[in-house]
């Protein structure tokens, strides 16, 4: 995982973001394409959304590479391009949360911050809970800060990463006892469907509103769809013609 390889906090975040909702090894290819095209954070903060967006399709979820170029900005512009060092600092960042804060404190610092993933749940499950029905994240984050490895923080959550997807490829993922496990919606039939077909179809260039409609599939989705898309920012309209935001 390249990521691991260089550990540098603007690669960390980007791997990061990537890794919310998707898998590994759909990530690894986009990540290096996109590393290669924005190598740092000066170059992604001065890239358009679009573009951003546009090098983003195939992973889905394309909220994230807004979230992605906003922190960049933010690192560029309010930071002076110094990226935060601390928790607190790090939750400022669009799209950064307590556990995406406490991920990037350990993998880019080795500092020992107590964060929950998946995969952190899929092993504290197994050898923690295994006879519990609901379990809180707060209950499990006591459990990680008491075995948490200081010494070797990085190390220790790559080897939980690693031990927990193999957990779940031997169908022990236990994910259903967590409290908080909400099981991802079906993309087919969905909104989040014709939002991606939407971003696709402007990301090969402007269109009016009727021939995308004509490119997308138009039922009743198509109008939340593009609403959204145009709430969220993703999307703009100039007169009548609608593009990636510039």
């Amino acid at each position: 995982m390249p990521w691991r390889v260089d550990t540098r906090p603007y690669y960390v975040l980007v791997s990061e973001l990537m890794l919310q909702q998707t898998q590994v090894d759909r990530v690894i290819p986009k990540f290096n394409v996109f590393i290669a095209v924005f190598p740092d954070e000066k170059s992604l903060a001065s890239a358009t959304l679009a573009d951003v967006v546009t090098l983003w399709q195939g992973l889905g979820y394309n909220r994230r590479a807004k979230y992605l170029h906003d922190a960049a900005k933010m690192i560029t512009n309010s930071y002076d391009g110094v990226f935060p060092v601390a928790v607190a600092t790090l939750q400022t960042l669009p799209g950064v949360g307590p556990n995406t804060a406490g991920a990037i404190m350990t993998y880019a610092y080795n500092q020992p911050a107590v964060f929950i993933e998946t995969n952190v749940r899929t092993v504290y499950f197994e050898h923690f809970f295994a006879d519990h029905d609901s379990v809180t994240d707060a209950e499990l984050r006591a459990v990680v800060e008491t075995t948490l490895d200081h010494e070797h923080p990085r190390e220790f959550y790559w080897a939980l990463m690693d031990y927990g997807s193999w957990l779940k490829k031997q169908g022990a993922g236990r994910l259903q006892q967590s409290k908080h496990y909400k099981k991802q919606s079906a993309l087919k039939g969905s909104v989040r469907e014709i939002r991606g077909q939407i971003v696709r179809i402007l990301a090969g260039g402007d269109l009016p509103l009727e021939d995308l409609q004509d490119k997308a599939t138009y039922d009743e989705r198509f109008d939340l769809a593009l609403a959204g898309l145009l709430r969220d920012g993703l999307v703009s309209q100039t007169k009548h013609i609608l593009h990636l935001t510039k």
